[in-house]
Parts: C-alpha cells; sequence; structure tokens
C-alpha cells in the first residue's frame, strides 16, 4: 500500500503522485487511453508491445475533490485516491471501473491431510495460490460483467470465473479448458457490461495472474511477483472502439500478401523433395486450389537453422524453383535454437560476438531441442535482431516466401530455461524471467524485419508465441492441438478472442496437429478452416496424414468444396484484412463484437462472424446433421439457399456433412473472385458482387498483392451502394494502381448479369 497522497505535479501530460511509502504516475494519452503506472522495479516502462509515441497531448483538467484527485478528458472522469486507488467514470458520471477497497479473501480449498491423500495416489498437488503479489490491482465486480480477450487462452469465449497465467507454454498434452496457460501471452482483456465497456492492458512482461472473479465474486484481479504495475484503461462506447484504441497503442495487422490468404499444406513428416513434389503434384491433379506447402523441420541438415539437407532435399532450393512454375510457394520452419557445433557459421559468429543467451557466471547456456545442444539467440539485443534478421537472405535466396517460427516459448527438451539465464533488454541486462514472454515476440520482429529487408514484400511470418504487439510482425496459430472434437470447438473461441486481442492473422491446424483425424473430423475442420485468418492443414509425425484425398470422395469433394469456396472470398477476405490496417478490426468476430446490448450473444461460442457482413455456424459435434444457431437483429440470408430470415432469434438450420452454415447480412455485397488454382493463375480482371437485398455501402480496396507501394497511393477503392429502389452504383473513389477490373458480373436474386466498367462509374437496376 502506497499510504496517503502527499503531492502532485503535472508535466507533458502526466501527473505524477508522492505518497507516504513510493509514487506513481498517471498519464493521460487521448481523451480514452490512460496509463497507470507504479515504478515497483524500474523508473521506465521499456514497453516492447508499445513503440512510437502514442500520446496525443490532449488538455485535461486537474482538480481537487473531497479525498481524492479528479481528472476530466472528453472521454472520461478519472478519481485518485490514497493508496493510489483509481477509478474510473464516463462523463454522465456512471462508474466503469472502481479499485476494490477491501483486501483479497483466501479460502483454503483442500486441507494438509488431503494434500497427503493426493502424493499418496501420485497425483499432482494444486499450487496454493493464497497470495498477494507484490505488484497487484483488484477491481471491483459490478456484478454483470463478461470478459473477453487474453490472446489464445483455452476454453469458452466469456472468461467470466476462470484464472489464467500469462507464462509461454509448449505443453503437449491435449489442452483443455483448464489450462492456465498456453503459447501466447497477452495480458488484454475487454470487460462488457450492461451499460459500458472497457479494456485493461497489463503491460508486464514477467509472469503475471488474471483472476476473473474465480477467487472471489466482489472482485477480479491481476498482479506479478516482479516488474511494475503498469496498465492502461481503455474506454470507449462500444467494443469496436476499444479494440480500436488497443490496436492504436499495440499496432495493427499490416496487409498480408495476396497468395497468403490462400490454402496451406504442412506436415510434420514431409522427409524429402520426392515427397514434396508428390504432394503438390495430386493437388494439381485433383484440382483442389493451393498457394502454399511448409516445409518442416526435415529440410534442414541436421535440424541446423539456415541450413538444407541437400540428401534428402537435392540441390539447396532447386524443388523450390520448380513448384514455383507450377504456382506453388514455400515456408520454411526454423526455430531458435542453434545447434552447438564448433564449426556451424550460425554457431561460430553467434559465439564470436557473444550473440547467445548466458549463465548468471557468464558462460554461454545450454540445452537441448531438436539438433539435440542448442545455444539460445539473446533477442532481446538489438544486435542479435539485426544478425539474424540477416541470416534470412539464406532463405530468400532459396525462394523461400515465408517463415514459420516455432518452438520460440523458448521451448527446450531439458526442462524450461532457468529465469536467471542472462538475456539483454535492448541496452542493459536482465534475465529469463523478464524476457520469456517477449522472446518468441523479439524472434518475430527481427525475422519480419530482416525478410522486409532482404526480400521487399510484404513479409509473411509465423509464429507459435507471442506477446501483446506482435501482430505488427507476424501471423499466429494456437500451436499443437490434437485431432480432438473439443480442440474443433475451443477454435472458434480460441481465434475470436485472438481477434479481440489484437492478433488478427490466427489459424489452427486444420484436422488436428497430433492423434488421429476421422473423415467426419476432417470436413467439419476444414469448414471451419476456411473462414479462417490463415488456412493450413498441419499434423505430425506419427499420425494419420491429412491429405483431403485420403479420405475417400466424400471427404475429398467436401474439402475442395471449401477451398474453392476461400479462393472464391479472397477480394472479401482482402479488403477485411484492408480494415483490420485501418481499425483493428478482426477478420473473425465474435458476435458480441457488433452486437454488445444482445445479451444472447454474450456467450456464443459455436458460431462467429466473418467480418461484419456473412455469420458461421459450423458444426463441431461428431454425427450432428443440424445446428442450432442464433441469429442476430436484421435479415439474414441464408448463403446456400438464399433463404430468407428474421435476426433475433434461434434457428436450427439443417447441416448434413457437406453443409457449413453460412449466412449473409441484408444489404451486403459480398466481392469474389473467379475460379482458380493459385494466386497468380488467372487475370484478377473481373470482380463478382454477390449482391443481396436491402441498402447498404461497401467499400472494395485492389493492390498489387504484394509490395509495400500501396502505402504510397498505388492502390484503387471502389464504393459500391445500394439503394432501396434496387439500384447498384460503383463508383471509383480512388485510382492509383493501374489494373483496373475491366468488368463486373453482379449476382441478385438468382440472376447473373455482366457488365464492363470504364474505370470511373458503373450503375446497374437490378431489379
Amino acid at each position: 500500500m502506497l499510504g496517503k497522497r502527499k503531492s502532485y505535479y503535472v508535466e507533458n501530460g502526466i501527473i505524477h503522485f508522492a505518497f507516504e511509502y513510493g509514487k506513481g504516475s498517471l498519464e493521460v494519452l487521448t481523451d480514452n487511453i490512460v496509463n497507470v503506472f507504479v515504478p515497483f522495479e524500474c523508473e521506465e516502462h521499456r514497453s516492447k508491445a508499445i513503440e512510437g509515441e502514442k500520446s496525443k497531448h490532449i488538455h485535461f483538467d486537474v482538480q481537487e475533490g473531497i479525498d481524492y484527485l479528479e481528472v476530466r478528458t472528453a472521454k472520461l472522469i478519472i478519481r485518485i485516491y490514497d493508496n493510489f486507488m483509481v477509478d474510473f467514470y464516463d462523463t454522465r458520471g456512471q462508474l466503469l471501473c472502481a479499485d476494490y477497497r477491501g483486501g483479497r479473501e483466501f479460502v483454503t480449498q483442500i486441507s494438509e491431510k488431503f494434500i497427503e491423500f493426493l502424493k499418496a495416489e501420485g497425483h499432482e498437488v494444486p499450487q496454493a495460490t493464497d497470495k498477494n503479489y507484490h505488484v497487484q490491482a483488484v477491481k471491483r465486480m459490478e456484478g454483470d460483467e463478461a470478459f473477453y480477450g487474453f490472446g489464445d487462452k483455452a476454453g469458452v469465449l466469456n472468461k467470466k470465473n476462470y484464472d489464467y497465467e500469462m507464462w509461454n507454454t509448449d505443453n503437449p498434452a491435449a489442452h483443455t479448458e483448464a489450462f492456465k496457460a498456453l503459447y501466447k501471452s497477452i495480458p488484454f482483456f475487454i470487460t462488457l457490461r450492461e451499460s459500458c465497456v472497457y479494456g485493461i492492458f497489463f503491460d508486464n512482461t514477467c509472469k503475471t495472474y488474471f483472476d476473473l472473479a474465480k477467487e472471489n465474486k466482489e472482485y477480479y484481479f491481476f498482479g506479478s511477483d516482479r516488474g511494475n504495475l503498469d496498465y492502461y484503461f481503455i474506454a470507449g462506447d462500444n467494443m469496436p472502439e476499444v479494440v480500436a484504441d488497443y490496436t492504436y497503442l499495440t499496432g495493427r495487422t499490416p496487409l498480408p500478401q495476396l497468395y497468403t490468404l490462400g490454402y496451406h499444406q504442412s506436415r510434420w513428416g514431409y522427409e524429402t523433395s520426392a515427397e514434396i513434389r508428390a504432394i503438390a503434384d495430386k493437388y494439381r491433379a485433383l484440382k483442389i486450389p493451393i498457394d502454399t506447402i511448409h516445409l518442416d523441420i526435415d529440410y534442414m541438415d541436421g535440424y541446423r537453422v539456415f541450413t538444407w539437407n541437400e540428401k534428402d532435399f537435392g540441390r539447396p532450393g532447386e524443388v523450390i524453383a520448380d513448384l514455383k512454375k507450377k504456382g506453388f510457394k514455400i515456408v520454411t520452419i526454423i526455430d531458435p535454437g542453434v545447434k552447438l557445433d564448433p564449426g556451424y557459421d550460425m554457431y561460430d559468429e553467434g559465439m564470436e560476438q557473444g550473440y547467445f543467451a548466458k549463465t548468471p557466471e557468464g558462460d554461454t547456456y545450454v540445452n537441448a531441442v531438436w539438433p539435440g545442444d542448442a545455444v539460445y539467440p539473446d533477442f532481446g539485443n538489438p544486435k542479435v535482431r539485426q544478425w539474424w534478421g540477416e541470416k534470412q537472405k539464406y532463405l530468400v535466396d532459396l525462394g523461400v516466401r515465408g517463415v514459420w517460427n516455432d518452438m520460440n516459448e523458448p521451448a527446450s527438451f531439458r526442462g524450461e530455461l532457468p529465469e536467471d539465464v542472462v538475456f539483454t533488454d535492448e541496452d542493459r541486462p536482465c534475465d529469463h524471467g523478464q524476457m520469456h514472454n517477449v522472446y518468441g515476440h523479439l524472434m518475430a520482429k527481427a525475422t519480419y524485419e530482416g525478410l522486409k529487408k532482404q526480400d521487399g514484400r510484404r513479409p509473411f511470418v509465423i509464429t507459435r508465441a507471442c506477446y501483446s504487439g506482435s501482430q505488427k510482425y507476424t501471423t499466429a496459430w494456437t500451436g499443437d492441438n490434437q485431432s480432438l472434437w473439443e480442440h474443433l470447438r475451443m477454435a472458434i473461441p480460441q481465434m475470436c478472442n485472438l481477434g479481440l486481442s489484437g492478433m488478427v492473422f490466427i489459424g489452427t491446424d486444420v484436422g488436428g496437429f497430433g492423434a488421429d483425424v476421422t473423415p467426419e473430423l476432417l470436413s467439419r475442420w476444414v469448414q471451419v478452416g476456411c473462414f479462417s485468418p490463415l488456412f493450413r492443414n498441419h499434423s505430425s509425425k506419427g499420425s494419420t496424414r491429412q491429405e483431403p484425398w485420403l479420405f475417400g470422395e466424400e471427404t475429398l469433394n467436401i474439402n475442395r468444396k471449401y477451398i474453392e469456396l476461400r479462393y472464391k472470398l479472397l477480394p472479401y477476405l482482402y479488403d477485411l484484412f484492408h480494415e483490420t490496417e485501418q481499425n483493428g478490426m478482426p477478420v473473425i468476430r465474435p458476435l458480441v463484437l457488433h452486437y454488445e446490448k444482445d445479451k444472447e450473444t454474450w456467450n456464443l461460442n459455436g458460431e462467429f462472424l466473418f467480418g461484419e457482413h456473412m455469420l458461421v455456424a459450423p458444426v463441431v459435434e461428431q454425427g450432428m446433421t443440424k445446428k442450432l444457431l442464433y441469429l442476430p437483429e436484421g435479415t439474414w440470408y441464408d448463403y446456400d439457399t438464399r433463404e430468407k430470415y428474421t435476426g433475433k432469434q434461434y434457428i436450427v438450420k439443417d447441416a448434413p456433412l457437406d453443409v457449413c452454415p453460412v449466412f449473409v447480412k441484408a444489404g451486403s455485397i459480398i466481392p469474389c473472385f473467379e475460379p482458380m488454382q493459385y494466386v497468380g493463375e488467372i487475370e484478377l480482371d473481373t470482380l463478382i458482387l454477390d449482391v443481396y437485398p436491402g441498402e447498404d455501402r461497401y467499400v472494395h480496396y485492389q493492390d498489387n498483392g504484394e509490395d509495400f507501394t500501396y502505402q504510397d497511393g498505388v492502390y484503387n477503392e471502389y464504393e459500391m451502394t445500394i439503394t432501396k429502389d434496387e439500384t447498384l452504383t460503383v463508383r471509383m473513389l480512388h485510382k492509383g494502381y493501374e489494373k483496373v477490373y475491366k468488368k463486373f458480373v453482379v449476382c441478385y436474386k438468382g440472376r447473373k448479369n455482366e457488365f464492363a466498367f470504364n474505370g470511373e462509374k458503373l450503375t446497374v437496376w437490378l431489379s
């Protein structure tokens, strides 16, 4: 406790406080974003998530209250009390969030006698959590809260009554909702109440803890034994505003290359170039669209990073060049562990420059991963990141189009790295306890910046581990899931919460990484994958192979159907990524994001929005051929049958194995491409407009899908409007890209008509 407030002063948008037993500060960054800071460990923020100046230097008022100091912005009233208790109100005086005035209450769950029984039977004894953390904020529950976000945490969409840890963890066991930690640490959450909504980002890279009223229904809390109390309160009139402000703070997903939004095939177990060639040829022969094949660790020479296994994969880059002629792009895996191998250039260079993590005694720290004894690059050191980035040239020169970072929690085979292993925090020493949660984040940053410099195109980086702000540099997947129906069900809330947490370009291993997939499970999973931002089938050695032709004609046809649908919807998906770069909105969205006033949406785990215009309700239960789903307010059309439905009701939709229920909002214009086998196969000079009755405005975005020239204005924007009298107008809003569409194909009420486009305006009378 900091005790009574003694004094304060205001400087550069920051209110500095002196208390009896310490100090703190409150910084007003924008009308909606306020930082609360207590320097328990260091005087600086040293954020890894927030880069660049985020303060807008707005005007705010400060005045003394009865027993508090009041700060007013255009959107918030903040009252600061003794002990640095901070309460937040809107400008009408409605309480949004208040610090809890009582102490935490610890209740012993099990007796010492029962603990002895557990030990005797060989059970794991639950760790006691009955302690106050050195760094801690306890917030009062008002009773109507729902909680969303937290990244890739397992379980359901609404996290109320659960507790979690932020500690990037590679746990090979089948994930359940009881898991407190997985691969990613994103300490941001959104609190939704019936009358308000806000977000909190606890920017502490050490191991942190969150309890969402599980310990006590009177409060929720977050804390850590290390670091600073450093959190950002983010207000908003609605959930999209909170997401927009959080991503303003931590960064937004940049526009990806168009091909990355196509279909990806991967497996840990493709052990030769002949196998890769056979997989590629089979996809083309069966006319299943695909852009990308991923090479797992076997392509490397003895699992040494930035090497090539010539024995099994032929001359370096040859198979990549050959497959490029057939439209394939190759993504290769890279792990952080560098083989301890004198004479190997990566090891020798890193040792000479002191680029690897060290023991407290100053020796290079050694653990083990795939190559055996291995050392760990110190990615907190800017020189190490630059060195690692330059090494991407080896892959670029081979023709590699993307880099897949794995094992970067960091994972290790001889136990977790001790917390006292020495790393660097930019310009000072730090330990693994401080670096662990941002290790994957900094590896992704090094990879992104290296690829951008070496290749020039928009980098495609995938990561397993990350932290808040990683969305600026990398795509992510949810890690080593299993071929279990429970993991398919879990995929929807996981991806929705990742999107709300800023990580927009995400997906799951379609079919499941471990265990053995069934034809039915793969068929249902590819239907979810079709609408996932990252659409990749991936599996592990020792499990059933998951190429779609291995399960019979029915499974093959279902896979082809939904992969073809994915390619049809590419321009709509690309528009969603353009929107993401502008305002942070995710691609895959829980219904509550747009319908927060409808409490029926608060706990929907089995359906999601694909953008704002399409609602997807996959079947995720074995043997089910019907789907109970909720349609929110408005008018909706069945994507397959065009049947019209009124919203704010539950319906039962027939969903045989080859059907994923999809609904489209009235007035929507869904841009589509003509059929293709891969991006680059055909000239994209025709845009199909799938138009639904109603009134609306839609803006479609177009560029070359590859480089950064769009940032200099080399893009086109088309404004499309539907009016009440069933008139569709297409008007060029911005013309900067030479390849303007030559024609539009308009699909409306079962009719399909083609129209030439003059590059300026088109008017179509739909009726």
